[in-house]
Order: C-alpha cells, then structure tokens, then sequence
C-alpha cells in the first residue's frame, strides 16, 4: 500500500487521476507488474473542485430601512459635525482678533502664523485619534464612539473660551490652546468617519449619495453659524463696549456658546441606534465553524463568510487594515486632499485673506462667506442625488475640472476690487466644494468592508485632511508671505485637484451596490422583490462581497477508523465526488 496526496484547485480531474485503482487493475490485466507501483503511480494526484459559490440571497437576508430611521441617523450624526465645524468657523473668523488676544507684543505676520498654526496643530492630532478611534468602533460599535467624541468635543471647544491670555500669562497663552486643540481634533479623529460610516450603513444602496451629503449640510451650516456668532458678537458688543470690545473678552462669547449646543448635540448623539449592518456583523467563532452533511466518505461544509474570504469578513487590527487595504487608502487619502484643500480655502482661510490681503474687517469677511456657505448646503443634496444617478466617479471628476478652471479667474475677480466680483468669485470656489464633499462621504466608507470600515474610513480620511486640510491655511498663508504671490492659494487647489481627479479613475464605482461586507439594504419591499429577481443578471449584485454562506466540498474526512480518505485510498476505488 502507497499513499497518495490531493490538494484543491479549479480543474476537473483526469480519468487516471479519479480512478487510480482502475488504472492498477487494467496493467494487471495486461501483464504489468501489479505488486510493485510504477513510477507514475508513485506521483501525486492533484484532485481539483470549482471555488464554493455562494447560495441565492433570499429575502431574510435583504436589510430594509425605514425613512424615519435614515432621518434620525443623519439628524443624529449631523449634529456632531455641526459642532465640530461650528468651532473652525469660531476660530476661523476670530483668528485675526486672537492673534492680538494671544501673542500680544509680536509681530502682526508672526502672530497670524501661530494662530493659523494652532488650526494646523488639531488637524495633526487627527490621525492619531482616526488610528485609535477608527478600530474601537469596528469592535465595540459606531454608536457608542460617535457619543464619546461628541461629548469630548463639546466639553474642549467650551473650555477654548476660559483660557488666559497673553497680558496674563505672556507668550505662554498660544500652549493651553495648541493643548484643547489636539484635544478636539483626537475627538474628530473618530468623529467625521465614525459619522460617514453610520449614515452609510443606514442608508438604502440606491440613496446612498444623497443621505451622506446631508453629513456635510450639517458641517457647513455650523460653519456658518460660527461665522454669524462671530458677527453678530462683534456688531453688538463693538456697539455697546466700544471698538476694542472683542479683543478685551467679547472674543469668549462665541466659545461659551458652545455648551447649550453642545448638550444638545449630545442628547440627540445618544437616542441614535446601532447601524444594522453592524448589529448583523457576527465575530462568534461558533457561528463561522463550518457546519457538515456527510456523503460517504465525502461531505459538503457550509462555509461561513469569514472562512471564505478573510480580507473582506474578518476583523482586522491596524496594521491589517493597512496591510489589506492599502491601496484604498492611498486613493482615498488623494481623494479627500482634492476636496479638503478647496474646502478649507474657503470656509477657514478665505476669512484671513480677505482680511490681510483686501483690508476687510471681520465683520465684512463673514457677510460675504456666510451666503456662500449657505449655497454650499442647498447645493449639497442636489450633488449627491446626481451621485446616486450617474456614479460617484463622474460627479467627482467634474468637480475637480470646475476647480481646475476656476482658481485662478476666481482668485482675479476675489483681488479685483469690487464687493459685487468678490461674491461672484465665492460662488465660483462654492461650486466645485459641493460635488466634491458629497461624493467624498459615500465613496470612502464604500472602500472598505464592514469588519474593518470605520478603522478604513478614520485612518483615510484623517491622514488626508491632517496633511492637506487642516494645514492648508497654515501653508498657503506661509507661501504668500515667501512669494509675495496673492496667487499661490488658487496654484496649491489646483495641484491637488489635478491628483485628486486622476486618483478617482481607480477606485471602484459603488452608487447603487451594496456596501463590501454587507447585505444589501433597500428602502422598500418592491426593491426587495427586483433584487431577488434580478440578481442572476445585475452586474450590481456581487454575492462574493456579501457575508452568506458558501457550499464547499471538505475532502479530508476520518472514516471510522480513524483514516482519512488518503490513507483509505487502497480500500476503495478511489475518491467520490460529491455531486
């Protein structure tokens, strides 16, 4: 007796190769040594199988999602970005005052660089809190981190408007700053993606477009509305405490209102639910042990998901997210670069430009960009409504395209002169801003898988608006002051817009599919019923990314001797396939 080995591959079996005993008996027939195996039965016989398929989704396994819970998902989650944006619009607006609040005695160029240098400072935290936040979510829920960060958030962005400043403690005042805003922008590490990912996974795969650009509607309206507070705290108490009111502790007020806000955003933070799709993410090994149905000495496994494709089900720590999803990153991370320097040009620089560039007061810079955020929010839904219908790629494209065109006569008519050309320059930077956020929020969490799509999402996004976002007033204000260039912020926009544009061409397009990972979710039972009886047909439609089970052939299987089928391989004619 010889043993033989079989391994799994995709090609049928030879005759020989299924059957050696009929190879033995016919030599013997013909007078061929049958005691002594020859050569070529001593070889090893591969036995090949076609890879598992998965089983036809049924109904059960189709995710419905009610209306009414979508709307709360995005109120729920909207409101954390409302507070976080609410804060950059705050310290956006008040920079050229807290420039003298803090670092009273230095020179006026200087002090505007380490105030744009303190909204640099959160931004780099912001990786570290993504890298930390990003994979607890993936463990412990999206629920309970997006309430963690919101909560963190409020209480930091408070405590800005307590702190002393340079006439009581000197050039020391900057420190306690650079120290909240690391605070806050660890918090927002896991608050924009934690965000992105909650609305993702409960929005319908048609509608997935339009539900994530209401993330970003609420972003620019607190943007906004830390603008207005600016402005209306500036009117009121230049009016009643003289001009030099903001700069004596007028500046505190819009901080200090961030603790109603902020009990507020909290309480709506903690009513929100868990994602289904999250809730339906089993990790219990009892559940992925295959499950068996014996057929002589073969037998059919029902191989769960994660056994099936590791990368896709399993649970990955950081370095495995890099590891798997490397290229997805460095896409992504391009991606949000194109929409983050534009986006930050325009809500937390532009107010410092008009200011030192144009000689415009505060007041004046936030009249002329609040109307502009406003177009930004209407435009938004619109944006990501043309996402849903057309494809995230073409919307994103043309976005950067706009952008490439419009910097620079945008810029010319921002340098002109005249109130009436600035408007119309905003509107042209406004455009291209709306098309970019909206496919932003649901393309990155559509890169990765349930398993691993808030750590996916938080290390992308985060990597990306740390290095291009958050610095980009820091380092456009830097290049002016080298080059004496009012041009340079319009030049570093189309740079990235330019990668930005070519990144999108290879990435997947995801409107309409399910998220990877995940089962499909619909808003109705109709697109329930045209899944089930289309999805033989629907290019849209990939069971492989799909957590349903999978029937495999098991071919090491012990008899009851003990023996497995190689070692059994002489008692029998051979192995049977399972059929």
């Amino acid at each position: 007796m010889h043993t033989k080995n079989t391994t799994c591959s995709h090609a049928r079996p030879t005759d020989s190769q299924e059957n050696p005993a009929k190879e033995r008996i016919s030599r013997h027939e013909a007078g061929g040594p049958a005691s002594q195996p020859s050569a070529r039965l001593r070889k090893r016989h591969h036995i090949r199988f076609p890879s598992p398929r998965p089983r036809n989704l049924q109904r059960e396994d189709i995710v419905m999602v009610e209306e009414a819970s979508v709307r709360q998902a995005v109120l729920g989650t909207s409101v954390g970005n409302f507070m976080e944006w609410f804060d950059f619009g705050i310290y956006g607006y008040l920079t050229v005052v807290m420039t003298t609040v803090f670092t009273k005695g230095l020179p006026n160029s200087l002090g505007v660089l380490i105030m744009l240098l303190g909204f640099a400072v959160s931004f780099l935290a912001r990786p570290l809190g993504g890298f930390v936040l990003g994979p607890l979510g993936d463990r412990i829920g999206r629920q309970k981190v997006l309430f963690i960060t919101m909560s963190v958030m409020a209480v930091s962005t408070s405590l800005i408007g307590a702190l002393p400043t340079a006439a009581q403690i000197g050039l020391w005042a900057p420190l306690p700053l650079y120290v909240l805003k690391m605070i806050q922008g660890f918090s927002t590490g896991g608050e924009y993606a934690g965000a992105a990912t909650y609305v993702s996974e409960f929005s319908p795969d048609k509608r997935r477009g339009f539900f994530s650009s209401w993330l970003d509607v609420g972003s620019y309206l607190g943007f906004a509305a830390g603008a207005g507070a600016v402005a209306l705290t500036t009117m009121v108490s230049e009016r009643y405490w003289g001009a030099d009111a903001m700069v004596n502790g007028a500046w505190r007020i819009p901080y200090f209102l961030a603790i109603p806000l902020g009990i507020i955003a909290v309480y709506f933070r903690s009513r929100i639910p868990e994602t289904p799709h999250f809730e339906m993410e089993d990790s219990s090994a009892e559940d992925e042990r295959p499950r068996t149905r014996r057929r002589g000495h073969w037998r059919f496994s029902i191989v769960g998901p994660k056994l099936r494709d590791e990368r896709i089900f399993g649970a990955h720590s950081l370095p495995g997210v890099f590891r798997h999803f490397h290229k997805e990153i460095l896409l992504g991370i391009l991606l949000v670069a194109a929409g983050n320097t534009l986006g930050y040009v325009l809500t937390s620089y532009m107010p410092t430009y008009l200011s030192n560039e144009l000689g415009e007061s505060t007041t004046d810079s936030a009249v002329a960009t609040i109307p502009v955020l406003i177009l930004v929010t209407i435009l938004m839904p619109f944006a990501g409504r043309l996402s849903d219908r057309f494809g995230r790629k073409p919307v994103f494209v043309a976005s950067a395209v706009i952008s490439v065109l419009a910097m620079i006569p945008a810029f010319m008519l921002i340098n002109s002169g005249s109130s009436l050309a600035m408007h119309l320059s905003l509107i042209l930077l406004a455009l291209p801003v709306a098309g970019y956020v909206s496919v932003i929020a649901a393309a990155l969490p559509a890169l990765f898988p349930t398993a691993s799509r808030f750590g996916g999402m938080a290390i992308t996004y985060n990597v990306g608006v740390s290095l291009f976002g958050g610095t980009t007033p820091f380092i456009v204000q830097s290049l002016i002051e080298l080059t004496g260039n009012a041009y340079m912020p319009a030049l570093y926009v189309m740079l990235f817009s330019i990668l930005g544009g070519i990144a999108v061409l290879f990435i997947p397009e995801t409107a309409g599919r399910n998220l990877m990972g995940s089962m499909p979710a619909v808003a109705s039972a109709e697109d329930a019923s045209e899944i089930l009886a289309t999805q033989q047909a629907d290019p849209n439609i990939d069971l492989d990314t799909m957590p349903v089970d999978a029937v495999a052939e098991a071919w090491k299987v012990p008899d009851n001797k003990g023996r497995t089928i190689n070692e059994t391989e002489g008692d029998h004619a051979g192995p049977r396939l399972a059929r």
